[in-house]
């Protein structure tokens, strides 16, 4: 097992529970995960796979779930596009491990401030160009596991009901986490200590699945995106120090 300290052990299990509650109703939860990641494995380029088979457990329960309604058409024409910005993040992978933390923050931070932007500010309808999305999205979860505020908004402009929304996110991310797996692999990023912390994580994402359908629909809307809000931009200026 990893030498993880009883904060570290602690934040990598409420980063799973976080994954399975965004996986089953509040896809907003996960972006909290990304930073409080990197302060547990130290290494930003590292934490990305680390986080990487905890999501695609996640996305997992996620297509199960919601395995009725998803409208896996919206994604073809997405999912090229997704492969261009993934190889750019490969390549992006090559910077210094000081430079990928602080653009991991920044990306983050950007992600959020376009997710708070889509959910109190903007007053138009959001285009859904594939080309901008699919890249967007390609790059940020390959060098951030960070593409779903993109998602969300390219998912929102092809105006699918509430369920095939989340059905459909659901299918993407599955796919995508899964053709970053040769990437991570390329660079060496998995390792005995990564996989087996993996696992051991794997009831914490279950917990979180079934509370997140549990807890969601109980907790006031506002709050809860308040919080998620709170705690990931305190942790993105903690990576940004």
């Amino acid at each position: 097992m990893p030498h993880l300290t009883a904060l570290q052990w602690a934040l990598g299990i409420f980063s799973g529970i976080m994954i399975g509650v965004s996986k089953t109703g509040a896809p907003g939860a996960a972006s909290m995960v990304i930073p409080l990641m990197v302060m547990i494995v130290g290494d930003a380029r590292m934490s990305a796979a680390w986080t990487q088979p905890m999501l695609s457990s996640g996305d997992l329960l996620g297509v199960y779930y919601w395995r009725k309604h998803a409208d896996a058409r919206k994604l073809l024409s997405l999912i090229p596009w997704v492969l261009v910005g993934i190889v750019a993040g490969w390549f992006a992978l090559n910077l210094n491990e000081s430079v990928i933390r602080k653009l991991v923050a920044m990306i983050v931070l950007l992600m959020l401030i376009v997710q708070v932007w889509r959910r109190w500010g903007s007053k138009t309808e959001v285009q859904g160009n594939p080309a901008f999305y699919g890249v967007s999205a390609g790059f940020a979860t390959t060098i951030a596991n960070a593409a779903g505020p993109v998602m969300s908004m390219y998912l929102l402009s092809q105006r699918l009901p509430k369920e095939k929304f989340v059905a459909t996110g659901a299918w993407f991310f599955f796919v995508a986490n899964l053709l970053k797996v040769p990437v991570y692999m390329y660079y060496h990023l998995y390792s005995r200590a990564s996989l087996l912390f993996d696992l051991s994580m794997l009831p914490a994402v279950l917990v979180g699945a079934v509370a997140g359908r549990w807890m969601v629909p109980r907790l006031p809307q506002r709050v809860f995106d308040l919080l998620v809000i709170v705690i990931t931009a305190v942790s993105c200026l903690l990576l940004l120090r």
